[in-house]
């Protein structure tokens, strides 16, 4: 089909078996609507999810060497949540190729985000079976290569006080404290020092425009030291 050889020129990619590339653009409701066991991709959503979890995972561990399993864990969270992979889906125009029941397409399964990231997965479990672990891998790093260049180093942490607790309560049943070490300026613009300590030692400092902010402050500078010397 005409159709298909677009796609896969798009795919950077080219199924020995198209049947398998089909199926992976076959929605669940096609089944449904026909009420008989006709074949649809949620089997091949579920392989490339692994597939998908397995290649990002191995690029980050390379990628970031010194970051620990939750930063790892995070990272990969953000590669691979639905918007992310529904954008990959609707750069690929997989939309427009989708099989579909009636209703689903007279309700916008075209451009559904979940719809699309399903495929975005199906497709690639179905290109994992059609040419192997290094087609699917190849695939998936030209499709994330853009996104791991966003990550640059480190990921951000978001929540600092969050993750300090987690990574401490790992090794101690004690929680980290704060204490308010210094407050200065006007009323209107106040500066706030916070110290965070563990098990009675200090393990940094923070500033901010807020004590909230300020023990955010402290609880990121501790991460980092607990980190460069784990």
């Amino acid at each position: 089909m005409v159709e298909l050889a677009a796609l896969q020129q798009r795919l950077g990619y080219t199924f020995r078996d198209e049947s398998l590339l089909r199926l992976a653009l076959t929605h669940p409701s096609i089944a449904h609507e026909q009420n008989n066991p006709t074949p649809h991709n949620q089997r091949l959503e579920f392989l490339g999810d692994s597939v998908l979890g397995v290649v990002l995972t191995r690029e980050l561990y390379k990628k970031f060497p010194d970051a620990d399993e939750g930063v790892l864990t995070k990272s990969r969270a953000k590669l691979v949540n639905s918007q992310s992979l529904s954008e990959h889906g609707r750069a690929l125009g997989l939309g427009a190729h989708l099989i579909l029941s009636r209703g689903e397409e007279n309700t916008g399964g075209r451009e559904r985000a979940s719809t699309l990231a399903d495929a975005f997965e199906s497709l690639l479990g179905a290109i994992f079976l059609d040419g192997g672990f290094e087609a699917a891998h190849g695939f998936v790093l030209r499709e994330f290569s853009a996104k791991f260049g966003e990550l640059g180093g480190l990921p951000g942490i978001e929540n600092p006080k969050g993750e300090l607790q987690e990574l401490l309560q790992s090794r101690s049943t004690n929680a980290p404290e704060y204490q308010l070490v210094s407050a200065s300026g006007a009323d209107h613009d106040r500066d706030f020092e916070c110290a965070v300590l563990h098990d009675g030692a200090e393990l940094a400092r923070g500033r901010g425009k807020s004590k909230k902010a300020a023990e955010s402050d402290a609880a990121l500078a501790a991460l980092k030291k607990l980190r460069e010397t784990s």
